[in-house]
């Protein structure tokens, strides 16, 4: 058999990245002649942006009207050139993801990473964060032509770390993590420290992580 193999998502799993997509946006609707809009004491706001830049600009700009969709393909770009320039400022590992990546490494397991993020952004990010190289591969939302949940970005992922595919889980917080998992039909592990954790509650996942200090027995649990 094969290597067991756990792929992660980033954003929301690995990382709370909150602080410096939120940044990024209120940088851009102050750019538009607008206050901050986005408040991260909201769990509305938080869980807005783990799911992308659309999301925390649609959010925003909600609360002062009707939101174009022209709009936010016109501020996409400014969003992201705002975050390239402060992209590791408050941004932070999770409590235990060092120590349970080297559980799991000395274990055997490949790791790996399967991210909505831009590819470049991602990899500027974990090598900030000195955690580049706990990974055998990393795969963005422009790695393919597709994204998750389409299965294919995982299978890469799996493809890259070395690993089994028909021995796999996936790691995330969100419901395109749970689907991609199913699309796979690999189990699928959901982290209930975000923002919004009775979402995720109502998800029929295979495995729940409070703590990455559960993830070696968690993931046991679901690959022999």
């Amino acid at each position: 058999m094969g290597r067991r193999t756990a792929i992660f998502d980033l954003d929301g799993t690995l990382v709370d990245t909150g602080p410096d997509l939120a940044a990024a946006a209120n940088a851009c609707f102050r750019d538009m002649g607008h206050g901050d809009l986005l408040d991260l004491t909201r769990t509305e706001d938080r869980a807005a942006c783990l799911r992308g830049g659309r999301s925390m600009l649609r959010l925003g700009l909600g609360r002062l009207g009707p939101v174009d969709d022209a709009v936010l393909d016109a501020w996409y770009r400014p969003l992201l050139d705002h975050y390239e320039r402060r992209l590791c400022v408050g941004s932070a590992l999770y409590p235990g993801v060092p120590d349970a990546m080297a559980v799991l490494r000395d274990d055997g397991w490949a790791l790996g990473i399967c991210t909505n993020k831009p590819a470049a952004l991602a990899e500027r990010l974990m090598v900030a964060l000195g955690a580049r190289d706990w990974f055998g591969a990393l795969v963005g939302a422009d790695t393919l032509a597709v994204r998750k949940p389409d299965p294919a970005p995982l299978w890469a992922a799996v493809d890259g770390a070395g690993g089994d595919r028909a021995r796999c889980v996936l790691i995330g917080d969100t419901e395109t993590d749970h689907h991609t998992a199913r699309a796979a039909g690999v189990p699928s592990v959901l982290v209930t420290f975000g923002p919004d954790p009775r979402h995720v509650a109502a998800l029929d996942a295979d495995g729940w992580l409070p703590h990455f200090g559960d993830l070696p027995a968690v993931l046991g649990r679901l690959v022999a």
